[in-house]
């Protein structure tokens, strides 16, 4: 019997289905909030594309979105680190828009850094890049431990998730 090669992969991108939860929450709190009667404020989310659209009446209001848009996400696991928010525009009729896209994949400049970071913990593991996500294997399951519970505690300017884990 040959040695067991054990692996899990790093990956940065959020679970769709929760950011739509998180969108249509943020949507009935919009329409139930007192303070957004009449305003033409709103959040869509184009999920093929990836994208959340943000509009405000002003900059106060479009900050008030994103920040209703913040803790929905919080509640469903969401990290607001893979969100990049586009700087706000003036819009029709004086509102603001402001665009936030949702992350796939790591970029292959922070995959190097996290593969440099995983290396200089020396444990014996093998890291290496696979198009947007970083495949982690070692042949003690106790080393890949290891290295999530390291990743976890590092903050990292990208949201990490863990997953295939074999």
């Amino acid at each position: 019997m040959g040695k067991e090669n054990f692996s899990f992969d790093i990956v940065s991108e959020a679970d769709l289905q929760e950011v739509d939860n998180a969108v249509n929450q943020a949507k009935k709190e919009l329409a139930q909030r007192f303070d957004f009667k009449g305003s033409k404020s709103s959040i869509d989310y184009n999920r093929t594309e990836k994208k959340i659209l943000l509009v405000g009446d002003d900059d106060f209001k479009l900050r008030s979105v994103k920040d209703i848009l913040a803790a929905k996400l919080a509640k469903r696991g969401v990290s607001m680190k893979l969100l990049t928010f586009s700087d706000p525009v003036h819009v029709f009729g004086g509102c603001f828009q402001q665009t936030a896209d949702l992350a796939a994949g790591i970029p292959h400049d922070r995959a190097k850094e996290l593969v440099k970071i995983i290396k200089g913990l020396d444990i014996k593991v093998q890291a290496q890049i696979e198009a947007e996500k970083i495949r982690v294997s070692s042949s003690k399951k106790d080393d890949l431990q290891a290295v999530i519970a390291h990743l976890r505690k590092t903050d990292f300017p990208l949201a990490l998730t863990f997953c295939n884990y074999r």
